[in-house]
């Protein structure tokens, strides 16, 4: 069995939606895979509170001193699982350089963004002021480079009159549920081949 490890910080959005497509596609019959745990850096992160059939863990970032020591404690949860994928679902963390070579080949993001454009974070507001015609997200491999990974799917929103950073996200996230998890099942599939 391939097992899936969601990293989350916040509401949860993508972490539903790709164990929801989990369920509704049969990802443990057809793929030999399943979300094992989502665990996350914050004990009030509202993804924690969906009840979706998964074990859910906290491995809380203020109780160490330094990322280092954070992201080994994190490491050794998520090793628990045997992960064949770690997917980081709105976890806002910067990950340390051993962390991400660790799980190299296995650990994927999606961002709010076209990359390369506007990496990091306000990423809405920014393309806004950029005058952008269009905004997107983009699913990509993670490296020690923040976003700037290899990209594996991007999705187009178009920017409209009277946008705002938060009507943008909206859209942009409308479309991030989309793409992510089919990423995943590609990925999982190749990886059957």
């Amino acid at each position: 069995m391939k097992n899936i490890v969601i990293l989350i910080s916040g509401a949860g959005s993508n972490m539903a939606t790709i164990i929801q497509a989990a369920q509704r596609e049969h990802w443990r019959e057809r793929l030999g895979a399943r979300v094992a745990a989502v665990i996350s850096n914050r004990v009030d992160a509202r993804g924690l509170t969906q009840e979706l059939g998964v074990p859910t863990q906290v491995v809380d970032h203020k109780a160490f001193a330094t990322r280092e020591a954070f992201d080994a404690a994190l490491q050794q949860t998520i090793d628990a699982y045997q992960p064949s994928l770690v997917v980081l679902a709105g976890f806002m963390r910067i990950l340390t350089p051993g962390f991400v070579q660790h799980y190299e080949g296995r650990l994927i993001n999606i961002h709010p963004s076209l990359l390369p454009a506007f990496t990091g974070l306000n990423t809405h507001q920014r393309a806004l002021d950029a005058g952008c015609k269009v905004a997107g997200a983009s699913v990509h491999r993670v490296t020690s480079e923040l976003d700037h990974g290899e990209i594996l799917a991007q999705a187009v929103v178009p920017v409209v009159a009277g946008d705002t950073a938060d009507t943008l996200a909206a859209r942009v996230l409308s479309q991030e549920h989309i793409i992510y998890a089919q990423v995943i099942a590609r990925l999982l599939q190749d990886e059957m081949r």
